[in-house]
This record gives C-alpha cells, sequence and structure tokens, in this order.
C-alpha cells in the first residue's frame, strides 16, 4: 500500500524506489501484487511514467487512509518514535529533520511524507513541516526556515546566467505540474506569479521530476522553480544550471505545525532545536507568511 502510495505520488516508480529505498524492480513487483489481489489495474505505463487508471484514481484517497490508520495506530502506544511528516525525503524539511536527528541520536525518529495537516490533527504524526496558510485552532505552529528558491533552467535558456531578478522571469514560462491549486504550494506560487507578473504552467500530468529535466534540458524557452535546499539530480549531459534568484529573494517560509496538546517529549525537544534560527533578509514572503504572522501562540 504504501509503495502503491509512493508512485502515485511520484508519477515514475523509479522516483518511488528512490522515496522507499529500494529497487524499482521491487516497486513494480509489489504495485504487480496489489494489483492481482484486487483483481484491479492501477497504473498505466508509459514511456515518461506511470499513470493512475480510474480505478487507481479511486482507490489512492482509501489507500492513504490505511496508512494513517497504521499511524494511529501505532501513536496509540505510549513512549512511541517521534513522527514528522517531511512531504518528500528530497525536500529541505528532510534535511532539516536529519539534522535534528544528528544533534539528538537519542530521541527515536519515524520520518514519512504526508500532503496535510490531517494526520496532525488525528493524532497520526506529532508534527509536519508546512508553509502556513491558516491554522485551525487544535494546531500551532513555529517558523523554522526561510528557503530561497531558485531557477532550474538548461544551458541554452536566456536566463542560464549568474543570477535573475523576480523581474526578468517575466515572460518566461516556468513549468511546475507538481503545484497543484488549493495547496500551500499552489498558494504559493500562486502570489508569487501575482507580485511579478510571471507566468506559471501547472498544465499536463506530472510524471515526477526526471521528466522535468529532459524537458527543460535542451530547451531556450521553459524552466522551473525549485527550494535552494532540494536534493535533484540529472544526467551529465543535461547541464542544468541553478540560478539564484535575487532583489529580492523569494523565499519559501518552512513551519513546524503541531497539534497543541502534544505532549511528547522528543517534539519539545523539535521546537527548542529550531527556536533560534534567523529570518532571511532581503527577502519576497507572501502576504500570508509575513514574520509577524508565521508564528501563532505555540501555547
Amino acid at each position: 500500500m504504501r509503495t502503491f502510495v509512493a508512485a502515485a505520488d511520484a508519477g515514475r516508480f523509479q522516483d518511488a524506489a528512490a522515496e522507499l529505498a529500494v529497487t524499482q524492480q521491487a516497486v513494480s513487483k509489489r504495485i504487480a501484487a496489489l494489483e492481482k489481489s484486487l483483481g484491479a489495474r492501477l497504473f498505466t505505463r508509459t514511456a515518461r511514467g506511470a499513470v493512475l487508471t480510474g480505478d487507481g484514481r479511486a482507490f489512492l484517497p482509501h489507500a492513504r487512509e490505511l496508512l494513517r490508520a497504521e499511524l494511529r495506530a501505532l501513536a496509540s502506544v505510549r513512549g512511541g518514535p517521534l513522527r514528522v511528516d517531511v512531504i518528500g525525503r528530497r525536500l529541505r524539511p528532510a534535511s532539516l529533520l536529519r539534522q535534528f536527528h544528528e544533534a539528538h541520536p537519542d530521541i527515536e525518529l519515524e520520518v514519512v511524507t504526508l500532503f496535510d495537516t490531517t494526520a496532525v490533527r488525528d493524532g497520526s504524526v506529532d508534527a509536519s513541516f508546512r508553509a502556513v496558510v491558516a491554522l485551525p485552532e487544535d494546531l500551532a505552529a513555529q517558523w523554522v526556515f526561510d528557503e530561497p528558491i531558485e531557477l532550474l533552467c538548461g544551458p541554452a535558456h536566456p536566463l542560464a546566467r549568474s543570477s535573475v531578478t523576480p523581474a526578468e522571469l517575466a515572460g518566461h514560462r516556468l513549468w511546475l505540474p507538481g503545484v497543484v491549486p488549493g495547496t500551500e504550494w499552489g498558494a504559493y506560487y500562486a502570489e508569487f506569479a501575482a507580485a511579478f507578473g510571471l507566468s506559471i504552467d501547472a498544465a499536463g500530468p506530472n510524471f515526477g521530476t526526471e521528466v522535468v529535466l529532459d524537458t527543460i534540458a535542451e530547451s531556450t524557452e521553459v524552466a522551473t522553480l525549485i527550494g535552494a535546499g532540494s536534493r535533484v539530480l540529472w544526467p551529465p549531459g543535461h547541464d542544468l544550471r541553478r540560478v539564484p534568484i535575487e532583489d529580492p529573494t523569494p523565499v519559501y517560509p518552512h513551519s513546524l505545525v503541531w497539534r497543541r496538546d502534544n505532549a511528547h517529549l522528543g517534539l519539545a525537544a523539535l521546537r527548542r532545536h529550531f527556536a533560534d534560527n534567523e529570518r532571511a533578509t532581503d527577502a519576497w514572503r507572501p502576504s500570508w507568511a509575513q514574520p509577524s504572522q508565521t508564528v501563532p501562540s505555540t501555547g
């Protein structure tokens, strides 16, 4: 079930394998076994990725709920590990959490990847890294880190230089197929685009990072945006360029979110670990993530 959800989110069995630290063959075998058990085809395999079938789309929310139920069952046992959602293991929050683990190796830690704060509210996880748009009253948040956003493009792209400004991005196609309306990153990029008159293209199915990299590698028109702390690898022949965006630098405001009544000792240590971080200067943030609004009462 976990492999199915990872493959659905990644859009490629190869990316899901990297996420789960198993071989691509293992992912294929697990998906085949699940499809056989269900008597339904969950994915359509294409040369560029794996696309959910109608049955796959119908099954996905139930698969997510089964995984949350597993986490809730584990959380019901006192003294369990500190469970933290990092959204993606190649993204900056995963690196931040790894730094915490290195500083506190005595705290048992479990890393999970989910997509909303429901898991925090129902106790499936103890905390989640998010850009805080709005919070229900039973949750609290603490700002953690401002991650600069960079332009990623091919060597022939006209913006493949030492740095660019947000205004210079106007008129260029910025392709972000993973940006979904209604999500926190959707809200972030929507306001960023509106602030600087940019065109962000989220059209088309999300076949995973590799397909985006293949597309922009030889393009003189298409580029994408990534967090400076994202671990993105590409074949040497792509020769992609990570271009800093400056004057101002757009930053993605990561916060730690938890339930106010959560008394896990590891959570208290996690909050203390990030308490003294400094805000980025000369930075652009969306209106809902200004310093005075990013840290609701921690209760």
